[in-house]
């Protein structure tokens, strides 16, 4: 057991840094760029946390992870016993140790920032979740079954952490996912060396001890519509996801070489273009490849087109670095890999060659004016500032909308003005009393976090609704 430090000790403490890949080597390989902790380091890191009552850093966890009671069990070298805290309440710990936002979240609440650094609860986390995997710690399904059967839509997070929470209830649990590997986001979206697909499958598995089925390459809305799995259903979870891509609606969109992030990424990641030949799947990359965007997909796509080969990959964002809605640590990652950053710089124009390839892509400078709708300052174009950029690839990641599918089958579940499913926010309710919905098909595209607290909520209303029956 460690020692326990009093208040004052644990203020003069540096927060445990995390060690890495060097970035020039990390450029040429999609292993993970983060190693973790050793138990020495998250022990030393544990050692900080304060012990808040209450503790303020529960506040802004949305999965309600108990973080003081599994932090102070590592303290007591007892990870086993941390890793059990967790899963009381998260079934994605790994995943979530990784790519969620904490620093907006459970860390951006800590009091230590009064101080110093907040303590890294997402890299305990991590470590916690780790460490049990390596231990072959697995999941027992419960004793007692219930009779009631649950359907969800799509096997991201939110359609995850809402299977596991009803099965550990005991209801029969039945994933429909469209494409071949369940994971959602986290498969198709998120690369290998942010989150790597081997830590998403144990996570999914363990799942699946719990009782809960999964079906792949199975598309609701084509196979079988909403409408069908609530005549054969108690309950319905529609967690489909905000996977439609957007575009820029710009001269050349159409042009050879011009990806949206979500084909890109998908590529890359759920048909490992980056193991070609291996895998059947390659993606052109030319020596210099443009991002359209400045949030976290924004980034992977970037990152990816690096490590596929591109000498120069460049981030075209409209914005300054201070409104740019990725992570910072996703940023300072893009920045230490040779990323370049052309901010304050909006496409008008992409330019093909006779072959219909792009060549170039005009831009324009902006300049920033008042706050907009986001609470961002509104970009506005200079005028006379037009410039032209010699690039073989244009990758746009603007965002994502939802995909009509799913919606166009279900009977009675309203749908707002962009198609995304009207849904109480604490329960998850829709307009059709066998129906819940969460994630990113009712919020738009959000945070890993967010969609896990959604489908935590979903699965507590919907056992409390088929209780009362």
């Amino acid at each position: 057991m460690a020692e326990r430090l009093r208040p004052a000790e644990k203020f003069k403490r540096d927060r445990v840094p995390m060690r890495e890949q060097d970035p020039n080597e990390r450029i040429k390989n999609f292993n993970e760029v983060p190693y973790g902790y050793s138990l020495e380091e998250a022990i030393a890191e544990a050692q900080r946390c304060l012990q808040c009552k209450p503790p303020s850093c529960v506040e802004g966890c949305p999965a309600d992870v108990h973080i003081p009671e599994f932090i102070d069990k590592i303290i007591d070298e007892d990870i086993e016993a941390a890793f059990k805290e967790i899963k009381l309440t998260n079934a994605l710990p790994a995943v979530c140790g990784r790519v969620c936002p904490q620093e907006e979240q459970c860390e951006g609440a800590c009091i230590m920032l009064k101080k110093g650094k907040p303590i890294a609860i997402g890299r305990l986390e991590r470590f916690v979740a780790d460490w049990a995997r390596e231990k072959g710690l697995t999941d027992e399904p419960p004793k007692e079954k219930k009779q009631k059967r649950i359907a969800i839509v799509g096997s991201g997070p939110a359609g995850l952490a809402c299977a596991a929470d009803l099965a550990n209830l005991g209801y029969d649990v039945t994933i429909f996912e469209a494409l071949h590997k369940p994971g959602g986001v986290l498969v198709y979206g998120i690369p290998e060396f942010r989150l790597p697909k081997a830590i998403v499958q144990y996570e999914v598995d363990q799942i699946k001890k719990l009782g809960v089925k999964i079906y792949t390459d199975y598309v609701i809305g084509y196979i079988k519509s909403v409408d069908e799995l609530v005549e054969e259903y108690d309950a319905v979870f529609l967690a489909n996801g905000a996977g439609a891509p957007s575009f820029l609606h710009i001269p050349g969109e159409n042009l050879n070489g011009v990806y949206s992030a979500s084909e890109f990424l998908t590529r890359s990641n759920l048909m490992r273009a980056f193991d070609f030949p291996e895998y059947d799947t390659p993606i052109k990359v030319g020596r210099r490849v443009v991002v359209i965007g400045g949030g976290n997909v924004a980034m992977d796509a970037v990152r990816t087109a690096k490590r596929l080969g591109a000498e120069e990959a460049i981030i075209v964002y409209r914005r300054s670095r201070a409104e740019m809605p990725a992570r910072a640590e996703e940023i300072e990652h893009a920045e230490a890999e040779g990323i370049q950053f052309e901010l304050l710089t909006n496409p008008v124009r992409v330019i093909g060659d006779e072959n219909g390839n792009v060549k170039g892509l005009e831009c324009v400078r902006m300049k920033l004016g008042e706050p907009d709708e986001s609470g961002r300052r509104r970009p506005i174009p200079i005028e006379g500032s037009n410039f032209v950029m010699d690039v073989d690839n244009v990758i746009i990641a603007i965002g994502q909308n939802a995909n009509p599918i799913v919606a166009r089958s279900a009977t009675g579940v309203k749908t707002n003005k962009w198609g995304y499913f009207i849904a109480d926010e604490e329960t998850g309710k829709t307009t059709h009393p066998k129906v819940w919905a969460g994630g990113d098909i009712v919020t738009g595209a959000a945070t890993v976090i967010l969609a896990v607290g959604a489908g935590k909520k979903a699965a507590k209303s919907i056992h409390e609704t088929l209780s009362q029956e």
